[in-house]
């Protein structure tokens, strides 16, 4: 996890320009970097280090003598660069897994870089000698990435849109800064001044398909057919390894464990591996919440079983509230769920860095999208618009849960890592029958939990825990946490001022003091950049108002059977 930015065709002075590039060090706080390009006086690099791998020529951009002309700033781990090496030949300069991207660019171009890697990444490429610049950003958008381009041929690029909000150029104090499309690459060609012009945008793999790297991953062919007993060991080998693929690291690894079913498979699975590679340190497990909440109460439940060192961060309503404005800077949103989801995620990340070593944190993000774990699809009415509402999900993780992950873990120099979106285990998981993936007998994720039922990984209870939203969960069954931000929001914004919200915000205009009180502190930070969030994140195919599951007919909490 690092901080990557870049102008190009620049026509204030870079120095000054630089200074937006220090509104992103906390993705990077090791090392930073500030790098001018050869015969392009406009143009330049700006890169904040996590060190992860390779702590001796780990930082960027990277350039290697083989190809002089290449050009590469990238956040992101590559999880496949050694398979890489041997199908192809290629001969490293360094231990760096994001150098493979300069040799599979050499050896095929950009189509068959961005798609032969297994990995989360977001990268810049520049090649002085065909005069292009290249973007990419993986299948689901892990790894953030935010560009902004003037008609001129003015090129931004930054890991966060903070680092882009401020730049100034000649024909535009504050051009439009926008989110690139995760599962896409661009080419701009890069002309003698130092300006761009785009050339196309593509994308190069849509998440149902498997994917191109799959040819040379470790797990080969998987037996096909979709009897039950199949499907179940294909999910189990499939998970595992999207675990194992994800423990290099030169750094001490960690787990979020909220005792949920993903969070558990996770860290279950997660120390069965270290086990059996004979990890030197003990499993970190880490969780968040109020005095006795649901998801104190159940993690610890799980470490106990899985023998984890486990760590409980428990926060009072003050500390959350407190948390909120500096949580809207860090994620760029005023989304409703994603707010109430972050205060948690922000704190206990705020914990790890500050009182372990621990620092590439896993974690169960995805798995609610792809296995259709939201409690509002046991409302789905069939199986193929359940299906299809998943794959919908799946789009926009970026824009809500994906963000939230890892703004949240980034803003205090951690590291996130996601097994459940494994390139190979989501495209099988949605090459599935669309009825074999529906909640079941009133449990929803039904087919993931069967799956995992004789591992003897969880206890019952666990694998078979409800759904609990991680807002709700860390705060008690008695008193959820919106309501205890709502009580507090309802006395900060006026009545008249709700009234008003569609004048002053046409654009989502607020419906709730909640979101207007959120959207304030947002417009604050980035004023005027409303578009950043096309929608807000709400259930489907029941009539909600508010985005909690507690407040859906059919939430039942295990406190309360």
């Amino acid at each position: 996890m690092c901080g990557i930015w870049a102008l190009f065709g620049s026509d204030e002075c870079l120095s000054v320009q630089c200074l937006s590039a220090m509104k992103i060090a906390h993705r990077g706080p090791d090392a930073f970097r500030f790098e001018n390009v050869n015969g392009f006086t406009n143009c330049c690099f700006g890169f904040h280090r996590l060190a992860v791998v390779d702590q001796l020529y780990g930082m960027q951009p990277i350039r290697v003598k083989k190809f002089p002309y290449l050009w590469l700033c990238y956040n992101g781990e590559i999880y496949n660069f050694k398979q890489l090496q041997k199908q192809f030949g290629f001969e490293y300069q360094t231990l760096v897994d994001g150098e493979v991207i300069l040799h599979l660019y050499n050896r095929g171009g950009i189509e068959q870089t961005a798609s032969m890697l297994d990995g989360v990444f977001a990268f810049i490429l520049l090649d002085t000698a065909n005069r292009k610049v290249f973007l990419a950003r993986d299948t689901y958008g892990v790894r953030p990435l935010f560009k902004t381009q003037t008609d001129d041929g003015f090129l931004g690029v930054c890991s966060e849109a903070k680092g882009l909000t401020n730049l100034k150029h000649s024909t535009s104090l504050f051009p439009k800064v926008e989110p690139f499309l995760p599962g896409h690459y661009e080419v701009l060609d890069l002309k003698p001044s130092g300006k761009v012009a785009s050339v196309e945008l593509v994308k190069f793999h849509s998440y149902k398909d498997e994917p191109l790297h799959a040819a040379c991953d470790t797990v080969e062919n998987l037996p096909s057919g979709f009897d039950l007993e199949t499907v179940k060991s294909n999910i189990r080998i499939l998970f595992e390894n999207a675990v194992r693929k994800r423990l290099m690291a030169h750094r001490r690894i960690g787990c979020l464990l909220s005792g949920g079913l993903d969070s558990s498979l996770v860290a279950a699975v997660l120390l069965k591996l270290m086990k059996e590679m004979n990890f030197k340190y003990p499993l970190q497990t880490f969780a968040i919440g109020m005095e006795n909440s649901p998801d104190l109460l159940a993690a610890r439940k799980v470490a106990a079983h899985i023998g984890s060192e486990h760590h409980e961060v428990v926060f009072n309503s003050e500390e959350g509230i407190q948390a909120i404005e500096e949580v809207i800077f860090s994620l760029e949103t005023y989304d409703i769920t994603t707010i109430r989801a972050s205060i948690g995620m922000y704190l206990v990340s705020k914990y790890i860095r500050k009182k372990t070593d621990s620092v590439v944190i896993f974690s169960g993000e995805g798995s609610d999208e792809l296995t259709q774990g939201y409690i509002y699809f046991h409302k789905a009415p069939s199986p193929e618009e359940a299906a299809e509402e998943s794959e919908r999900l799946l789009k926009e993780l970026y824009l809500f849960d994906v963000l939230r992950a890892d703004r949240t873990t980034a803003a205090h120099g951690l590291e996130l890592r996601v097994p459940f979106l494994d390139h190979r285990f989501t495209a099988y998981y949605l090459s599935l029958p669309a009825e074999l993936r529906i909640p079941k007998n009133g449990i929803e994720k039904y087919l993931l939990r069967q799956s995992f039922e004789d591992s003897n990984l969880l206890p019952k209870e666990i694998l078979w825990r409800p759904k609990e939203a991680f807002s709700d969960g860390i705060a008690s069954v008695k008193k959820s946490w919106f309501s205890i931000l709502q009580d507090y929001i309802d006395q900060q914004v006026d009545d008249l001022l709700l009234e008003k919200a569609a004048e002053k915000y046409p654009f989502n205009p607020p419906k709730t003091k909640e979101s207007y009180y959120y959207r304030q502190i947002f417009e604050k930070h980035y004023p005027g950049q409303s578009n950043w969030l096309p929608h807000y994140w709400m259930p489907r195919w029941v009539k909600a108002t508010d985005p909690s599951a507690r407040t859906l007919k059919h939430y039942k909490s295990a406190t309360q059977e």
